[in-house]
């Protein structure tokens, strides 16, 4: 029982709790459009994928699945995307005071993230912002099917709801089964998309800093500047990408018109960042173009929101740190702030474990399925960062692959920290220090 009491193992334990539900409820007749009973493999890959709000699918989620099946997806990326990681990261927030000392820096990582104030008033702050903005979407999208694609209210209403919730969770799940490739030329449909994602992947305590001090750049927090600054230049680096490589690309941008190209581009520049849709052929896309899609997936979005991979924080440590060594600096720094020596080795046993778990899941596949390495390796970072894209192996791979990935989704979406964390609570610190020795270096 001590899970119950303690975060950090709380965290899976939720997951795996609504994991095993949603399972349990997608196997169901009423949960299939023919009423037949759902392979036990096939429930656990797609509620793990909805909880883990990554979008990857082995069914189509718009024919295989009746209403109520999609209803209980549609929950379940909303509990993957919004509850289960607040609810447990409050969890630590207000019970911290009953923690020993061994506790309390275990869940530093995300206490550091969400102190901004009381737990009451952050679960306010989240509920308002997850509201506001799906609200606002799926009157978008909901008024644009219904006015420009002739869809009936309830259908328009359903599909409206059903994509705004799957944007701004990140959760790329859609119930059209080419995803939104038909509204390639919709600037009204796939824009609040773009947006809902872009806002959701930002992170929570990001929100908060823009909400109160709106554009006064000097005020601030470190990380805000971090997140948007990196924000702006992973999205102008991806939608320059895509244009460039893709621009004569007969299955992808090539027939289209200059505007759709850009608006596509950008699109694809945004997707990466753990949201998952796509308005192109995935499959189709260039090797280089899949190359940058492996850097910006495994990047992410922002900390302690809907977004996965190892975090722009992250990956600016990292930079700094390089970029310190290079220039022979004292310290890592940026904006005028170093990074203590914590966040340091944080930054680096994340991406470590991250690099190392993708390395071996994609290893094990190529050693089980007859595919080529760079679709194999783009399925294993789109599981483990919780993007949702595909190059449409997904439903091909065999059983004991699709574990593999229902396993990088659960360990992408739980986190690499909190694992390694709950998994090593009961080891005892050293009493001492070894001596200190530097081996040569490179």
């Amino acid at each position: 029982m001590r899970a119950l009491r303690d975060p950090v193992r709380l965290i899976p334990v939720l997951f795996a709790g609504a994991i095993l539900i949603g399972m349990a409820l997608l196997m169901l007749p009423i949960a299939t459009a023919d009423e037949s009973l759902t392979p036990p493999i096939t429930a656990f890959f797609t509620a793990t994928s909805a909880v883990a709000v990554t979008g990857l699918i082995t069914v189509d989620t718009a024919t295989y699945w009746s209403g109520f099946g999609q209803a209980v997806i549609l929950m379940l990326f909303q509990i993957g995307g919004f509850g289960i990681m607040t609810a447990a990261t409050l969890f630590g927030l207000m019970a911290g005071r009953g923690f020993g000392l061994r506790e309390r820096m275990a869940t530093q990582v995300e206490r550091d993230r969400l102190a901004l104030g009381d737990a009451a008033s952050v679960l306010r702050l989240i509920l308002k912002i997850t509201l506001a903005v799906e609200l606002t979407v799926a009157i978008i999208l909901t008024l644009r099917l219904r006015l420009a694609y002739d869809f009936g209210w309830g259908e328009a209403l359903w599909h409206g709801v059903f994509h705004s919730v799957s944007a701004f969770n990140n959760a790329g799940f859609s119930t059209f089964s080419d995803s939104v490739m038909g509204f390639q030329g919709d600037v009204v449909m796939l824009g609040p998309i773009m947006l809902a994602v872009v806002i959701a992947a930002l992170g929570f305590p990001v929100m908060q800093d823009l909400r109160a001090h709106r554009l006064v750049w000097r005020r601030y927090t470190l990380h805000t500047k971090i997140t948007v600054a990196a924000t702006g230049w992973l999205l102008l680096i991806g939608f320059a990408a895509h244009l460039a490589m893709e621009w004569t690309n007969p299955d992808t941008l090539g027939p289209m018109g200059v505007g759709t190209k850009l608006l596509n581009a950008a699109f694809h520049s945004v997707m990466p960042r753990t949201a998952g849709f796509n308005s192109l052929d995935v499959g189709a896309f260039r090797g280089e173009t899949l190359v940058v899609n492996y850097a910006l997936m495994f990047i992410g979005g922002g900390s302690a929101g809907t977004a996965g991979g190892i975090k722009i924080t992250t990956m600016m440590v990292l930079l700094a740190i390089v970029v310190a060594e290079i220039t022979r600096q004292r310290d890592a720094a940026m904006f005028g702030r170093r990074f203590g020596a914590r966040a340091q080795r944080q930054a680096l046993t994340v991406a470590t474990m991250a690099a190392l778990i993708i390395l071996s899941a994609t290893t094990y596949i190529l050693s089980v399925a007859d595919l080529p390495l760079r679709d194999v390796l783009f399925e294993t970072i789109s599981a483990f960062s919780t993007v949702g894209l595909s190059t449409g192996i997904t439903a091909d791979l065999p059983p004991t692959a699709q574990m593999v990935l229902a396993l990088l989704m659960f360990v992408g979406r739980v986190g690499t920290i909190t694992v390694a964390t709950a998994l090593a609570l009961n080891a005892q610190p050293r009493p001492y220090r070894y001596p200190e020795e530097n081996p040569i270096v490179g």
